[in-house]
């Protein structure tokens, strides 16, 4: 039965159907053929998949990024990370390293980081003789630092669906972010020096400082605002992206005076219609977890692990390999819905801790968001530089592979996760 329910799923995504369509009509199938499980129950379950509160979270986020956005901000934070790292060889995407990892304790949306660097970005690097792909590989890559880095919605999608303590979660992400931007920083160099390209006049005097953090000051303040209040406790992770919104909206509206009525009516549209396909997935996930449940999948893994002897180590590789390709075929949010719940208690049962387990897992996730064939985030980056994809697969894979050396490191030494919460939340 679970082999049918997967191969169906499978094959209407295949054919192009939507994620959560394709989901809840192979859950309908199962249902059917199974025939002894009222109707009435894939109503209840598709209700208890969106009933959990800390999913409000996830549109917050969401929109916290777009408001950044489309307010103009993003524009003042590339101008902040252009006066430190623009004047060095290939500076532009230092640039856009450095950004990604500030947008990343605001918006913790790849998709959203991408999209507002890049439109910004990419035009600037090919008018100052960057490759069109360079430009779109280097920008693709330093986005899934987002959802790295708190706050993150894939992670608030772990914690609500297994119960791990977000908190503990977010501040789990930091060091992991951090490795990523040093192991690209340290790919950009060598690809720059090699490509012989070029360096920018980037005019630095205190004077000029002292403009650009009058200027930003405000804007860095967002994620720090969030950081405090995950770290502090004083509010839930929900509060948190509500009072992001409002601290942004404020800013935008009473002192930059950047966002319009009318643009700020399109940001709540857009995120919107992107937070409904979201949570629709999550109502399909819903009726999945009754299924996984019923047909003892857990159990069932945890047979075979258990009659293959395999260690923790075995584990985090079989899990690595597995969530890769997972990721690869599939976005992050029913993958971590559907499989993450199921693999989690053979990986507490072989000592494996659960921020650890979880993290990791998002990571995996998250480079399969650069990866063919799905890689949400090159189809993004070839509308905005307007390149083939053929194209830009050549020039990514050398980003890819420093992203999955730094996903090794910390699969295999748990301490770059664990170490920040465990000394923070004891």
């Amino acid at each position: 039965m679970i082999i049918i329910l997967f191969i169906v799923m499978f094959g209407l995504i295949g054919l192009g159907v939507s994620i959560w369509v394709s989901m809840g009509l192979s859950g309908l199938v199962y249902i059917l053929i199974r025939g002894d499980v009222s109707l009435r129950l894939v109503a209840s379950q598709l209700i208890s998949g969106v009933s959990s509160d800390t999913l409000l979270a996830i549109p917050f986020f969401i929109l916290a990024g777009n408001l950044m956005g489309s307010s103009g901000i993003t524009n003042k934070l590339l101008k902040f990370s252009n006066f430190f790292v623009g004047k060095y060889r290939a500076g532009l995407a230092h640039v856009s390293i450095i950004t990604s990892m500030i947008l990343a304790g605001v918006s913790g949306s790849a998709v959203s980081d991408a999209s507002s660097t890049s439109a910004v970005l990419q035009p600037i690097m090919e008018e100052r003789g960057y490759d069109k792909e360079y430009g779109a590989a280097i920008n693709a890559s330093s986005a899934i630092i987002g959802p790295i880095i708190p706050p993150s919605i894939p992670m608030v999608n772990v914690g609500v669906i297994s119960g791990i303590s977000i908190g503990r979660l977010f501040v789990g992400g930091y060091i992991p972010g951090m490795l990523m931007a040093i192991a690209l920083a340290i790919l950009v160099s060598v690809v720059a020096k090699k490509r012989n390209y070029p360096t920018a006049k980037v005019e630095r005097s205190w004077k000029i400082f002292k403009g650009l953090i009058k200027e930003t000051w405000l804007a860095l303040l967002a994620p720090v605002i969030i950081i405090v209040g995950v770290v502090s406790g004083f509010v839930t992770i929900t509060e948190v992206a509500v009072l992001a919104n409002i601290y942004i909206l404020l800013i935008s509206v009473f002192v930059y005076r950047s966002i319009s009525f009318k643009s700020f009516f399109e940001t709540l549209k857009s995120t919107a219609v992107f937070c409904c396909s979201v949570m629709m997935i999550f109502a399909a996930v819903g009726l999945f977890q009754y299924i996984v449940s019923s047909e003892q999948l857990g159990q069932q893994l945890m047979d075979l692990i258990t009659a293959m002897n395999m260690s923790s180590t075995g584990f985090l590789i079989f899990c690595t390999i597995f969530f890769l390709f997972m990721g690869c075929i599939l976005d992050a949010v029913p993958v971590i819905l559907v499989f993450f719940p199921v693999l989690l208690p053979i990986a507490i049962q072989l000592g494996i801790d659960p921020v650890h387990f979880g993290v990791c897992t998002v990571l995996n996730l998250m480079i399969g968001l650069i990866t063919p064939p799905v890689g949400a985030l090159l189809f993004i980056e070839t509308k905005i530089a307007k390149i083939s994809i053929n194209t830009l697969l050549k020039e990514i894979w050398p980003h890819i592979a420093v992203l999955y050396a730094v996903l090794l490191l910390i699969t295999f030494v748990p301490g770059f996760v664990t170490f920040l919460p465990n000394l923070l939340f004891g």
